[in-house]
Formats: structure tokens, sequence, C-alpha cells
């Protein structure tokens, strides 16, 4: 199970929430099957509706 908490802590060098999708579809794309939003991204830019965003992302990837 992936954790966004983890996607944080793991890829400090991730600056923005377009950089973090990017890794969300990284990770879903070297076979991660699950994905849990546990916190905020930190980021300036991050929308209202990221949680959306990064699923969409992370399961993009996947299909």
């Amino acid at each position: 199970m992936l954790w966004l908490s983890e996607v944080l802590l793991q890829h400090r060098e991730v600056e923005n929430f377009e950089d973090l999708k990017n890794v969300i579809q990284q990770r879903a794309l070297q076979g991660e099957m699950f994905f849990r939003m546990d916190v905020r991204p930190p980021y300036a830019d991050t929308p209202e509706n990221w949680e959306d965003l990064l699923e969409a992302a992370f399961t993009s990837a996947r299909n």
C-alpha cells in the first residue's frame, strides 16, 4: 500500500503539486496496487480537488 505521507517523506526533492503527481504516476507504474491519501500535500499550488487529481494520476498510470 502506497501512503501519500510516505511519498512525501521519501521524495523531499518534490517542490510542487505537478511534480508530486508525476511521482505518484511513477510509483503506480512500478507496481503499487493501492494508494491512500492520509495528508494534504504541503505545496502552495495544491488545488482544492487535489485528492481527485492524485487518484486520477495513480489509476491512469495503471491502465
